[in-house]
């Protein structure tokens, strides 16, 4: 029997009270003729400002992004003066987003569209009333406001009679406990993706510059030397089609450097048809972004029909010269970029012209020392690749875990027991206890 499961059965046999919001809770939020226009905004002061929009994903609050108002303002609702430990949600636009205040170093007030969540006699602790409102309990609720409605608003009248379960606080400390125990381990889950991602990538950034700079067989030729063809995307507006060939712009790639053919923009077939050969891309060729967002290379895997705007130039690589896998990898290395911010030109929309491209220099060794490069490049990236697929995918699962024993958590039956089972208490604890075992054995590969 686990310990909630005991403490249940000790202080709540008969089942849990549940009581209004406005029974147990303040809700408070500035009033509408009280809100502050953004010409009211400061960038700095002694007063801080809190909206919707400082919420963080981990559910507090990034005082970097706040604005400041005056004195006057901040004194104007002693309410909604805010102090360490409120339970903070929004109310306007986007619905439904919590943070509970922690770390707050000098006043702060709230504008129009959030409310502040205080307990009015104990019987709530904070945290209970921040998983309770992130449950889906309470988010169904907040979801069907959106439903059919132009502006959204969770109003204080609806809010005030929504019910909340009030077990006894032992209890709600427990609940507390493994629910905070999950929203950490998710936590950490994204503070190893992001460290294992940048230390991968500086791995990578080295060997693929060693490789690429360190062979003495290289000789350094232009673009010009090792393609048969340079050009770009049709410079005329093409027709708009509702089906057919994808039209492929800058933001359809992705920062694999692949390219994303869930498009909504194509052209018609005729069109395709009557462009050059060198413009129609096939199997092998290398695009490069030359417009804006310029020094992308992307490799064509596939004979797969489509077009590109002015702003993509593609590249066929003479492969008697030139190996098209390793001029991708050689136009994606530091010593390429470099040469790229050079030969771009332009003050709003910087821009690297067809004739500089092609005059831009890449290192070109024997083609059976360029397969070996490209064979050591690719199996890098796939183990970056595999990093971006892994830990995101185990991230995911964590949190579909955390939201479903929340939702079973803060259900409570009439009989007093929660609705999550023994055996589903005993499932939760042994995947808990797996995940630290994960854990500790990825920690300890990492120091090998």
């Amino acid at each position: 029997m686990s310990k909630l499961d005991e403490l249940i059965r000790e202080l709540c046999p008969d089942g849990v009270e549940y009581k209004r919001f406005d029974e147990v809770c303040t809700l408070n939020a500035r009033i509408g003729w009280q809100r502050l226009t953004k010409a009211e905004y400061m960038s700095k002061g002694d007063y801080l400002l809190i909206t919707g929009t400082d919420f963080t994903e981990t559910h507090e609050i990034d005082y970097s992004t706040c604005v400041y108002v005056t004195e006057e303002r901040y004194k104007q609702d002693s309410k909604i003066q805010l102090k360490n430990g409120d339970i903070l949600i929004t109310k306007d636009g986007t619905l439904g987003k919590v943070a509970q205040v922690k770390g707050l170093e000098m006043p702060a007030t709230l504008n129009g569209g959030v409310f502040v969540v205080r307990c009015k006699d104990g019987s709530l602790e904070n945290r209970f009333i921040l998983h309770y409102l992130l449950s889906n309990h309470f988010q169904s609720v907040v979801e069907q406001q959106k439903t059919g409605s132009t502006i959204s608003h969770l109003t204080q009248t609806l809010f005030s009679r929504l019910m909340i379960p009030i077990p006894p606080l032992e209890i709600q400390r427990e609940i507390v406990r493994i629910l905070d125990d999950y929203t950490k381990n998710v936590t950490e889950l994204q503070r190893q993706l992001a460290a294992e991602t940048t230390a991968r990538k500086t791995q990578y950034t080295y060997y693929r510059d060693e490789l690429l700079t360190n062979n003495y067989n290289s000789k350094i030729k232009r673009l010009e030397e090792c393609c048969d063809s340079i050009a770009d995307g049709d410079h005329q507006a093409p027709p708009k089609a509702d089906s057919g060939i994808p039209f492929i712009t800058i933001s359809d790639i992705d920062e694999r450097h692949e390219i994303n053919f869930n498009v909504i923009k194509y052209v018609p077939d005729e069109y395709y048809n009557r462009l050059a050969d060198k413009r129609r891309p096939q199997k092998g060729d290398v695009l490069y972004t030359v417009v804006g967002s310029y020094g992308i290379p992307v490799y064509v895997k596939e004979n797969k029909k489509f077009v590109f705007q002015r702003h993509i130039a593609i590249l066929r690589p003479n492969n008697a010269v030139i190996d098209s896998r390793y001029l991708y990898h050689a136009m994606n290395g530091t010593a390429f970029h470099r040469q790229a911010d050079l030969a771009a030109k332009g003050a709003a929309q910087k821009t690297i012209g067809l004739a500089s491209l092609a005059k831009m220099t890449v290192p070109v060794p024997p083609l059976d020392v360029q397969n070996r490069i490209v064979n050591v490049l690719d199996n890098f990236e796939k183990v970056c690749s595999d990093l971006n697929i892994g830990l995101p995918a185990e991230i995911e699962a964590r949190q579909k875990q955390y939201e479903y024993y929340r939702d079973k958590l803060l259900t409570f039956a009439e009989n007093g027991n929660t609705i999550l089972s023994r055996a589903e208490q005993s499932r939760a604890e042994q995947s808990r206890a797996e995940q630290s075992r994960a854990e500790q054995s990825r920690a300890e590969q990492s120091t090998d």
